[in-house]
C-alpha cells in the first residue's frame, strides 16, 4: 500500500465549486500478482525505453592500423556533458546514454597529435567512430571549439540539460529536494506545497524517466521516497515536443541518467550530510568495471524535523527518516549485446504536520511509504543501421497511514498499494536522413484501496455525514500503447513526426491517437534556431482514491451524493520558440507556449478526511511566454536567469469526482471560470557562479514568484478566526483582497572546496544556504484544514564527498 500526503494543500478550484475549507493528504497507488512479478523477472528484459539517447563505439589506431591505448574527452555545452576518460590497449571504448546532440570527442596519445572531431548523436542506433592518429610533427592541428556544441541544431523544441555536476552542487537544505529544485529552477515549472512539481500549468502530470524506464507516479516529496541526487550524472527537462514514445502524464517530462562509463576496477563514492533542522544525511556507492562486466551497488538514508512544509510557522509533528538500497549487474557479451538487471529498495517513515487546533488537542498522523523496483536490460545491435530492445520493470510501493486517538476533526486509516508491471519493446534504426523509431508497451497494475474513518467533531461536517465508515476494494488496470516515430534532418531543416496510440481502461474505457509533429530551421549566419511543435496529449487520471471516488458504497456517506465518471484529459500543446548562440559563450531559450484541455485534471478531498481523489473540469486553457539566458563557461563565470509568465484558467462545469452534501449542490451548473491553482503570472530564477580558485567556487542565488490564487471565498471570510488559526505573520502574507497569496522572495549562497586530489581520488566540501533574509514565504492560503503551506525559513547545510 503506497499512501502519499499532499498535506494542508487544496486547489481553488476544489473550493470555489466544493464551497468548504479542508485539510488533505495524497495517496498514490497500483499493483501486479506476485506470480507476474517472478514471470518479469524471469523471462522479461529492459532497455533504454524511453530516451533521447545514444551511444558511440569508438576504436582507436595508430599510423599503421594497430590498436592504441589513448586519453579521450567529450563535451557538449548544449546538454552539459564533459567526459574525460582513459581508452585501453585494445584502442576501444562505448560512450553510452549520450544525450541526442552535438559532441567534440578530443582523443591524445603520447607521440601522437590531438585527433578532433565533431561528432552528432541523433539516433538510438550506435555510431562507430574511427580515429586514426597522426605523427604530431606532421599532423596539421585542426581546432574545433566548444561554441560548436552550445547549440544542438537537430532539435525541434526546447530541452534544459544538467550536467552532473550541477545536481551535485545544489544540495537542498530540505531534504529529498535536490533535484526538484533544480527542475524548479527551469522555465515553466513551479512549486506548490512539499515540493509538488507543476509544469506549466499542470496538476501533477509530471513523468520521471529513470534509465530509460517511465515512472508516471509523483515523485515529490510527500509522494515517494525522493531519488538520490548522487546516482544521477545527466537531466534533461522538456515541457513539449515530445516523440511519440512519450506518453501517459506530459505536463513535463524529467529523463535521469545514471553514470553508465565508470573507470575500470574499484570505484565509488561516500557522502555525508548535515544542517539546520536536524538533518543528517549520508550515501554512498561502490562499484567494480572488468572489460565485459559492471557491478554497482549504492545505499542512502536521512533524518529530518522539517520534512514537508507545514501549515503553520511552528513546524509541528514533522520529522522523516529515508532510506534506500540499490544493485545493479550490467554485461556486454559483445560490441551487439548487452544486459543490465537493477534491484532497489527505499523507504520513508514520517508525520503529517499539524495545524494549531490539531496539535493542541494531540494529534499525531504517522505515514510510511516503502517502494522496491526491479528491472532488466537487454539490447542488440542486429547491423549497422539497426537497433532492437526489449525491456521490462516491476515496483512494488506499500505505505500506510495512521492517526491517533486525539486527532481531530476525524481519525483516518488508509491502506493503498501497487505492483506495477511495465513490459516494452522497441526497434530503432538509420536510414538516408531519416532516424525512426518504434515500439509497444504496456502497465499491467491491480489498484488496492482501503479506508476507514471516525468523524470526532461534528462540527466541521455538514448535517446527515455517516460518523464512521469502512471501504475495502481491488481491481485491475491495464494500459497497452504503441507508437511510431521519425526524425528528418536534411541540410539546416529538421522535422520531427510521430504516432502514438493509447488505450485506457480502468474505472472507464477510453482509447486515443495522439499525433505529434515539430519542424525546426537553423541559420548557421546568425547561429539561430527557429522551431515550433504541436504535440496532441492523452493523459490518464490519478489513481488515489478512483475506485473509492466510484464506488456505490460512497452513497451511505451523506443523503446527497454526485459521482460522476473522471475520465482521461485530452489536451492539444502548441510551442514556437528560439534558440540563440551569443558571443561563442551565451545561450539564449525563447518560447512562448499554448495549452487547451479538455477534462482538465485536477484533485478534491473526501469530506475532511484529508484523503484526496481525483476530479476534473469541463475545459482548461493555459497560455505563457517563457526567457532563459545560460552561460555555461565564460572566464571565471557561468550561470543563468529564466523568466516565466502564464496565466492559467479553468471553466466549469465539473466534469468527474465525488461530490457529497453542500458539495454537489449546483455542481453540474456551474460553469464560470477562475484561475487554476498552479496560476503564478510572472517567476524569477537566476544563479551566478564563479571558479575564484582552481580549487575554490562559490555562487548566489535568487528567485522571485508573484503568488499563487488562495483558497477561500473571499465573501464570507472570518478574518479574526483566520488570525487564531494561522497566526499574524502567515496571514500577513496574504492578499485577500486580491485573492492572492502575497509575492515570494529568497536569496540564496552556496560554495565548495576540493581539499585533496591524486589521481581518481578526492575529497570534497560544500556549504550551502537557503533564504538569506529569513522571510517568511507563503505557498498555498486556503483556510482551516485547508492547503496552507509556509517554506523554509533561513537553512543551511553542509556535505562532504570522497570519490575513489
Amino acid at each position: 500500500m503506497w499512501y502519499v500526503d499532499k498535506s494542508m494543500q487544496t486547489d481553488s478550484q476544489s473550493l470555489q465549486f466544493l464551497g468548504c475549507d479542508k485539510w488533505r493528504q495524497l495517496k498514490r497507488c497500483c499493483g501486479i500478482t506476485t506470480r507476474f512479478v517472478f514471470l518479469l523477472w524471469t523471462f522479461a528484459v529492459h532497455t533504454n525505453a524511453q530516451q533521447a539517447r545514444g551511444e558511440l563505439q569508438i576504436e582507436v589506431k595508430d599510423p599503421q592500423e594497430r590498436s592504441s591505448a589513448a586519453a579521450g574527452e567529450l563535451v557538449s555545452e548544449s546538454n552539459q556533458v564533459k567526459k574525460k576518460f582513459e581508452i585501453g590497449a585494445d584502442g576501444k571504448f562505448l560512450a553510452a546514454e549520450l544525450p541526442f546532440g552535438v559532441y567534440r570527442l578530443s582523443i591524445t596519445s603520447q607521440g601522437f597529435a590531438v585527433w578532433t572531431g565533431l561528432i552528432e548523436v541523433r539516433s538510438n542506433v550506435p555510431i562507430r567512430v574511427a580515429v586514426q592518429l597522426g605523427i604530431a610533427s606532421v599532423a596539421t592541428k585542426v581546432e574545433v571549439s566548444d561554441a560548436a556544441t552550445l547549440l544542438d541544431r537537430s532539435q525541434t523544441a526546447t530541452v534544459y540539460s544538467l550536467s552532473g555536476e550541477s545536481l551535485r552542487e545544489n544540495q537542498s537544505p530540505q531534504a529529498g529536494r535536490s533535484l526538484s529544485d533544480l527542475v524548479n529552477d527551469q522555465p515553466g515549472w513551479l512549486y506548490e506545497a512539499n515540493g509538488a512539481l507543476h509544469p506549466r500549468g499542470s496538476e501533477y502530470q509530471v513523468q520521471y524517466v529513470l534509465d530509460g524506464m517511465p515512472l508516471t507516479q509523483n515523485r515529490s516529496p510527500a509522494f515517494a521516497p525522493p531519488l538520490d541526487a548522487g546516482d544521477v550524472e545527466s537531466m534533461r527537462v522538456m515541457t513539449a515536443g515530445y516523440a511519440a514514445e512519450y506518453g501517459r502524464k506530459l505536463g513535463g517530462v524529467i529523463e535521469l541518467t545514471t553514470e553508465k562509463n565508470p573507470p575500470p576496477g574499484w570505484h565509488g563514492r561516500f557522502e555525508s550530510g548535515a544542517g539546520s533542522f536536524d538533518s543528517l544525511s549520508g550515501s554512498g556507492e561502490i562499484g567494480y568495471s572488468s572489460r565485459k562486466n559492471h557491478y554497482e551497488v549504492s545505499g542512502q538514508g536521512f533524518h529530518t524535523d522539517r520534512y514537508l512544509d507545514p501549515p503553520v510557522l511552528e513546524n509541528y509533528t514533522n520529522w522523516g527518516n529515508g532510506s534506500g538500497f540499490s544493485a545493479a549487474y550490467e554485461r556486454d557479451f559483445s560490441e551487439r549485446d548487452r544486459l543490465r538487471f537493477t534491484v532497489s529498495r527505499s523507504e520513508i517513515h514520517r508525520t503529517v504536520p499539524n495545524e494549531r487546533v490539531q496539535q493542541a488537542s494531540g494529534q499525531r498522523q504517522d505515514a510510511d511509504n516503502t517502494e522496491v523496483s526491479g528491472q532488466i536490460y537487454y539490447q542488440h545491435i542486429a547491423g549497422d543501421n539497426l537497433l532492437w530492445t526489449l525491456s521490462a520493470s516491476v515496483r512494488d510501493a506499500s505505505a500506510n497511514l495512521r492517526s491517533n486517538a486525539l486527532a481531530t476533526p476525524v481519525l483516518v486509516f488508509q491502506n493503498r498499494g501497487y505492483r506495477e508491471g511495465y513490459l516494452r519493446g522497441d526497434i530503432a534504426g538509420h536510414a538516408g536522413h531519416h532516424d525512426w523509431k518504434a515500439g509497444v508497451d504496456s502497465l499491467f497494475t491491480p489498484v488496492n484501496e482501503s479506508l476507514a474513518y471516525q468523524i470526532t467533531d461534528t462540527s466541521q461536517f455538514d448535517p446527515g455525514t455517516t460518523l464512521t465508515f469502512a471501504f475495502a476494494a481491488r481491481k485491475w488496470d491495464i494500459e497497452p500503447t504503441f507508437y511510431i516515430q521519425d526524425n528528418f534532418h536534411q541540410s539546416n531543416w529538421n522535422v520531427s513526426a510521430g504516432l502514438r496510440f493509447d488505450r485506457y481502461g480502468f474505472t472507464v474505457s477510453e482509447s486515443a491517437w495522439s499525433p505529434r509533429i515539430g519542424v525546426s530551421r537553423y541559420f548557421d549566419r546568425w547561429k539561430m534556431l527557429l522551431h515550433t511543435s504541436y504535440d496532441r496529449v492523452f493523459q490518464t487520471p490519478a489513481m488515489e482514491n478512483l475506485l473509492l471516488a466510484g464506488s456505490a458504497a460512497v452513497d451511505s456517506l451523506h443523503p446527497e451524493v454526485l459521482r460522476l465518471p473522471v475520465r482521461p484529459s485530452h489536451a492539444n500543446y502548441f510551442e514556437v520558440g528560439i534558440t540563440q548562440a551569443l558571443f561563442s559563450k551565451l545561450r539564449m531559450d525563447g518560447n512562448v507556449f499554448y495549452r487547451n484541455f479538455r477534462d482538465f485534471a485536477d484533485d478534491d478531498v473526501l469530506l475532511d478526511t484529508g484523503i484526496s481523489f481525483p476530479i476534473a473540469f469541463s475545459k482548461a486553457r493555459i497560455l505563457g511566454e517563457e526567457i532563459r539566458l545560460a552561460v555555461t563557461e565564460w572566464a571565471r563565470f557561468s550561470g543563468f536567469l529564466t523568466y516565466s509568465n502564464q496565466s492559467a484558467i479553468a471553466q466549469g462545469p465539473s466534469s468527474g469526482g465525488l461530490f457529497l452534501g453542500s458539495d454537489a449542490v449546483g455542481i453540474l451548473a456551474n460553469n464560470s471560470k477562475f484561475a487554476v491553482t498552479q496560476d503564478q503570472r510572472n517567476t524569477f530564477r537566476a544563479r551566478v557562479r564563479a571558479q575564484a580558485t582552481k580549487r575554490v567556487w562559490i555562487a548566489v542565488s535568487g528567485n522571485y514568484g508573484s503568488g499563487l490564487p488562495i483558497e477561500l471565498d473571499t465573501s464570507s471570510i472570518d478574518v479574526n478566526f483566520l488570525l487564531a488559526q494561522f497566526g499574524p505573520e502567515i496571514l500577513s502574507r496574504v492578499n485577500l483582497a486580491r485573492g492572492r497569496v502575497r509575492p515570494n522572495f529568497a536569496l540564496g549562497a552556496a560554495a565548495g572546496l576540493e581539499l585533496y586530489r591524486k589521481e581518481a581520488r578526492s575529497l570534497y566540501i560544500q556549504v550551502q544556504a537557503d533564504n538569506l533574509t529569513n522571510r517568511v514565504n507563503v505557498l498555498n492560503f486556503a483556510g482551516l484544514f485547508s492547503g496552507t503551506a509556509v517554506a523554509a525559513p533561513r537553512g543551511a547545510s553542509a556535505h562532504l564527498r570522497f570519490n575513489f
